[in-house]
């Protein structure tokens, strides 16, 4: 199975789908990244007020 390696931070062009997809894009890119969210997804944390408190929304 392929290893995944992040794109070089300094590569322009690595970013330019989240800034086509506008503020939705950028703000998963950066709560993606979050070290605690990243626990809270692992912890199977995708509950109501578990999504709430990092502000995410399910349309239901």
């Amino acid at each position: 199975m392929p290893v995944w390696v992040p794109p070089d931070w300094r590569d322009a062009g690595a970013y330019a789908p989240v800034l086509a997809g506008g503020r939705p894009a950028l703000a998963w890119e950066l709560l993606r990244r979050d070290p605690d969210y990243g626990a809270f997804a692992r912890r199977g944390g995708a509950t109501t007020a578990g999504a709430a408190r990092w502000g995410l929304h399910f349309p239901g």
